[in-house]
């Protein structure tokens, strides 16, 4: 990675952002959503965000660490966790789909996928890999019976 770059998911969503904002400025290709879908973007962006807190809530709730690359202390499987086990994460796609969405272009399709790669590879298979070591069969047991995503 970059030397100095700050390595946080948030990082990542800002910068996902700001390449929407972009492409649709300068680099839209073709008009794809109408101002319904600007509506429907919205609504994603602020349901994701629902979720960022919902999740982080529980963190908060089990005074353990939110932040990523750190050893975790509770296997938390309550609340969003029931239904996903990166709901932080889904809100933040759900964030940047909703920007695409409202931005309205087809430069910025890619963007949520590539963003999910991302989040995949630099943040969810290291914490899957932590919880494995932190809690054994019971992260295990967590691990086979939900979700990554949804």
């Amino acid at each position: 990675m970059l030397k100095g770059f700050p390595d946080l998911p948030p990082v990542w969503l800002l910068l996902g952002l700001v390449l929407a904002w972009f492409l649709a400025g300068w680099l839209p290709l073709v008009r794809l959503f109408g101002p319904l879908w600007q509506g429907v973007g919205v609504v994603l962006s602020l349901a994701g965000l629902g979720v960022i807190f919902w999740a982080a809530w529980w963190f908060w709730r089990k005074k353990t660490t939110i932040e990523p690359h750190h050893e975790p202390g509770v296997l938390i499987v309550e609340g969003p966790y029931r239904l996903s086990r990166n709901p932080i994460y889904l809100g933040m796609l759900a964030i940047l789909a909703g920007a695409v969405m409202w931005h309205g272009a087809l430069s910025g399709l890619a963007l949520p996928v590539a963003f999910a790669a991302i989040l995949e590879r630099r943040f969810i298979l290291p914490e899957e890999a932590a919880l494995r070591r932190a809690f054994g069969a019971e992260a295990e047991r967590y691990l086979e019976r939900t979700r990554r995503w949804l």
